[in-house]
């Protein structure tokens, strides 16, 4: 027996019959049932502007959670939904994790909210010093922004700041690569390598140079590292030199392995090639760690894992397990030196801040985020996870002709669907019935981003892989 329901106005509710087995809009009644029961009101979805989201189309048949806990969110009827990316590869330890919650539970009846201007509370400085025993070595000066598109944004005036500083204010010219997302703030958006994240935008900031993207035709299946191209594609940035001057030249901005488009993993000497040309030239190397940091490649960043250090890293997402929003922008010391030395008396060194920078609730988060990868040996358990992990999913492209490609690093992975109509229409669609499956994925076109938490069982990596292969045989 299952009670019918509509939609009218965009406004959820249920109604007083009830028709016995009842097949109308079965998946609707679900989750609109699911809504209404929960509040015992109607739901009116017209005030919410959702974001990245086909809203016209979500309100047709809208996708739910109401609570998640460990590697599950539950839909509006109560219905389990496996999390394979991590939320929005935010939550590497699983949902609701009660360190966590109870850290900020605690911080929220202390001291809810102060000022980062000229003020400061103790978790801003314990965080800021928990973090800079983890990064690699000599970049441990931490400034604190809410969203992984405020750190890029962040990370863009200390450059300018930097060179500014030490007289070379001619260096303007900033560099990004195709493919690269770099969030969606003015500044991120301008180095965005993703077309539809930028073509209604106009030009934004000018002075913007790509180098090619590193996905290569033989790069295809390819476990890791691709071992072809590698240096080749890095001398884009030579070429780039040769052509506006290096002494002109303020950044190169880089995803170590660029997970929004569906986790292009760097070839061998890349980025070691990228560090080598930026060194010649005194252009800053900054390194996007929004989703490869905090042990998704097995290890703390992917600087460690390929061995390559940045000069300014820029962070969020797992910082705080998703659990409060929170970036970061680590730098160098000398950077911070050059900045603050340069600066007049008894006036900010750099004219820069947000409301919400060193948030006591994010830093209770964050801080006790870290204390769980320390104390677990999480970025250990990843390592360990990562070869079972990516067995199964490279295992899929041998079952169906349809995964177009695989690749994958640590724990996160991208799996390439043929597309079918139209570009992006596949993946759509995969998203969206696995979904009412009980599988929650990230898909960008028709790649769909698989980054299930790092503290996820093998059979967490089994009933992903079935639920994947479930969908696949669609097709």
């Amino acid at each position: 027996m299952i009670s019918s329901c509509w939609l009218y106005g965009d406004c959820v509710r249920i109604p007083t019959i009830f028709i016995a087995g009842s097949i109308f809009w079965p998946f609707v009644a679900v989750f609109c049932v699911g809504i209404v029961m929960s509040t015992l009101t109607p739901v009116t979805m017209d005030y919410h502007w959702m974001p990245f989201t086909a809203n016209r189309d979500f309100k047709s048949a809208p996708r739910v959670v109401t609570r998640a806990e460990g590697l599950y969110y539950f839909g509006a009827n109560g219905e389990p939904i496996l999390d394979g990316s991590s939320g929005l590869f935010t939550c590497a330890l699983g949902h609701c994790h009660p360190d966590i919650v109870s850290a900020i539970r605690e911080q929220a009846g202390q001291l809810d909210y102060n000022p980062s201007f000229n003020l400061a509370n103790p978790l801003g400085f314990k965080l800021a010093e928990s973090l800079g025993h983890i990064l690699p070595e000599g970049m441990d000066r931490v400034f604190f922004a809410n969203s992984g598109s405020e750190a890029v944004d962040t990370a863009m005036k200390i450059v300018m700041a930097y060179h500014r500083a030490r007289g070379e204010a001619q260096r303007s010219v900033f560099v990004s690569r195709e493919r690269a997302y770099h969030g969606v703030n003015i500044g991120g958006t301008s180095l965005s390598g993703m077309v539809n994240n930028r073509r209604k935008f106009g030009n934004l900031i000018p002075g913007v140079a790509f180098l090619r993207h590193t996905l290569l035709p033989e790069h295809r299946l390819q476990r890791g590292q691709p071992a072809e191209g590698g240096v080749d594609l890095a001398n884009d940035l030579q070429r780039l030199v040769d052509n506006y001057g290096g002494e002109n030249i303020a950044a190169c901005f880089v995803e170590p392995i660029a997970g929004s488009w569906g986790t292009i993993v760097p070839p061998v000497g890349y980025l070691q090639r990228l560090r080598e040309i930026c060194d010649q030239h005194g252009i800053l190397l900054v390194f996007d760690e929004v989703i490869t940091g905090f042990g998704r490649t097995g290890h703390a960043f992917a600087a460690d894992a390929f061995a390559v250090k940045p000069d300014i890293m820029t962070m969020a997402k797992a910082v705080t397990n998703g659990a409060v929003p929170m970036g970061v922008v680590a730098v160098r010391r000398e950077i911070q030196d050059a900045v603050v030395n340069a600066g007049p008396d008894r006036a900010p060194e750099l004219f820069h801040g947000y409301t919400y920078s060193a948030h006591p609730l994010a830093c209770a988060a964050g801080l006790a985020t870290l204390s769980v990868y320390k104390r677990d040996d999480v970025f250990g358990q990843a390592q360990r996870m990562s070869p079972y992990f990516l067995d199964a999913m490279f295992g899929l492209a041998e079952e169906f002709d349809v995964v177009r490609d695989v690749r994958g690093f640590g724990m996160m992975v991208g799996l390439e669907l043929q597309p079918s109509d139209a570009p992006g229409a596949r993946g759509t669609d995969f998203y969206q019935q696995a979904f009412h499956q009980g599988l929650h994925i990230k898909c960008t076109g028709d790649n769909a981003i698989i980054a299930p938490a790092l503290n996820a069982e093998r059979s967490h990596i089994d009933e992903l892989t079935d639920k994947l292969r479930t969908q696949l045989k669609r097709y």
